[in-house]
């Protein structure tokens, strides 16, 4: 059985940073094309970060460009998002999603985590 598990959401300052993890079980998360998203209340899942299987391709979206960074650990089975200079406006459940295909669009990921929850205190 596939399973995405996230952690390491939390309440955080403005300003300040948090770390997810996201650890991949039933399969080996170095094949896949990994991405986070995040969902806040009342809006669709929104594109964050996304990095790739084969050749290690990373790609941002603009709000994250600069200020988050994704990356594997060396096994190949889990992926992070570390995240810095946080603001109120990133508070979300972020999620990571992986697939060998799909790029940026969240209906193209086949495998979900089930969130973690990230607030940002102003």
């Amino acid at each position: 059985q596939v399973q995405l598990v996230e952690s390491g959401g939390g309440l955080v300052q403005a300003g300040g940073s948090l770390t997810l993890s996201c650890a991949g079980s039933g399969l080996f998360l170095g094949e896949y094309n990994v991405a986070w998203f995040r969902q806040m209340t009342g809006s669709d899942r929104k594109f964050v970060a996304r990095i790739g299987g084969n050749n290690g391709f990373i790609f941002y979206e603009d709000f994250a460009r600069g200020r988050f960074n994704i990356s594997r650990d060396n096994s190949g089975n889990a992926v992070y998002l570390q995240m810095n200079s946080l603001k109120p406006d990133d508070t979300a459940v972020y999620y990571c999603a992986a697939d060998k295909l799909a790029f940026t669009s969240a209906q193209s990921y086949d495998y979900w985590g089930q969130g973690a929850q990230v607030i940002v205190s102003s």
